[in-house]
């Protein structure tokens, strides 16, 4: 009866941000002037298409980075890995799993300086495997979140990552938008506060899809 009682207190917790829980978040004077509402991932993400197998131009999805990038070491060309964090589905069907890798590389790095203090990165976008089939794609970031993590999500509870991908369809939680971060032109993801940006494994990096694709 007690582990009954924490599952459903997971899927309570769980839920809650399934949800679309937002976030008020102050964004430094260099990115506005005024408050943004910023909503932290949820899932599973709805395909924006009629056409069968599409994920369209402008369509959103959420990834997890599966290292770190920090503008201090990262370097141009240089080639990473996410995963998506929630399943991408289309009319009921699930298009794209969860966990399906999705590859980036690093565009352009930028490190703080005496006349411009702000490091950044510059992400793109260019390959996801579905069910071991590999489709080349073009999208770029548009917003990073912080995740607690699967241990954090898992440990909470008392019951295994499992069920939490069951019951809220987000692994490892999610704590907002990334602080100190903001996204500029064409995807860089800059540090406001004069230093390097530092993208810790398993980040969350919302994508925007720049041309469609089909995945059959």
């Amino acid at each position: 009866m007690y582990r009954l009682i924490q599952v459903v207190a997971l899927a309570s917790a769980v839920g809650a941000v399934g949800c679309g829980a937002t976030q008020r978040v102050n964004t430094p004077p260099s990115a506005s002037t005024n408050d943004i509402t910023q909503t932290a991932p949820a899932g599973p993400t709805e395909v924006n298409s009629s056409r069968t197998g599409q994920l369209p131009a402008g369509q959103e999805f959420d990834v997890r980075l599966q290292s770190g990038l920090s503008s201090e070491t990262a370097m141009p060309e240089q080639r990473f890995e996410a995963t998506t964090a929630v399943d991408i589905t289309q009319n009921g069907t699930v298009l794209v799993p969860a966990g399906s890798v999705v590859r980036g590389v690093v565009t352009d790095v930028k490190r703080p300086g005496r006349i411009d203090r702000v490091g950044s990165l510059t992400l793109s976008f260019d390959q996801i495997t579905v069910r071991g089939r590999a489709y080349p794609i073009r999208a770029m970031a548009t917003q990073v979140f912080e995740s607690g993590g699967i241990r954090e999500e898992a440990g909470t509870a008392g019951v295994g990552a499992g069920a939490g991908a069951i019951l809220g369809g987000v692994l490892g939680g999610v704590k907002g938008a990334v602080l100190g971060a903001v996204i500029g032109a064409g995807g860089a993801i800059a540090a406001t506060e004069g230093k390097d940006i530092n993208l810790p494994a398993g980040t969350i990096v919302r994508l925007r899809m720049d041309s469609p694709a089909t995945i059959r």
